[in-house]
């Protein structure tokens, strides 16, 4: 079955509280460590890391591997050297995150959706727009 998964921008922008429990919903470990590292307090900090634990335990954490970080330094260079080509010798960084959820074998909902694009020219991630996810 396939299944889904939230960037880090979804969470933020659409201030979600409650994660889906879904069986078809996986979290991405990455989103999870961006989320506790900028919690606001202790106990919101706290919410993250039993998130994690969470999903760890029923396998739904997508942690990953080391393929994936080579994969992901690959297309961060790739794509900084078309950027210093276009831009004029300027590096415009991705988004926050972007980099290390661009080889899962997962539908990555999500805000970043320039980003996400520039990254599709390299591996094949699927991408769904949040404002068509979220549309009831």
């Amino acid at each position: 079955m396939p299944y889904f998964t939230y960037d880090t921008s979804v969470i933020i922008s659409r201030r979600l509280v409650d994660l889906p429990q879904a069986t078809n919903f996986h979290v991405s470990a990455v989103v999870l460590m961006e989320l506790a590292a900028s919690a606001t307090d202790a106990s919101q900090r706290k919410v993250y890391e039993q998130l994690f634990q969470n999903y760890r335990e029923d396998n739904s954490l997508i942690v990953p591997n080391e393929d994936d970080w080579l994969l992901a330094s690959k297309v961060l260079y790739w794509l900084s050297q078309g950027r210093r080509r276009s831009g004029g010798g300027r590096l415009r960084r991705l988004d926050k995150g972007v980099s290390q959820r661009m080889a899962l074998d997962a539908a990555v909902v999500t805000e970043n959706w320039k980003d996400f694009k520039s990254i599709q020219r390299f591996c094949d991630v699927k991408i769904v727009k949040a404002a068509e996810f979220f549309k009831t």
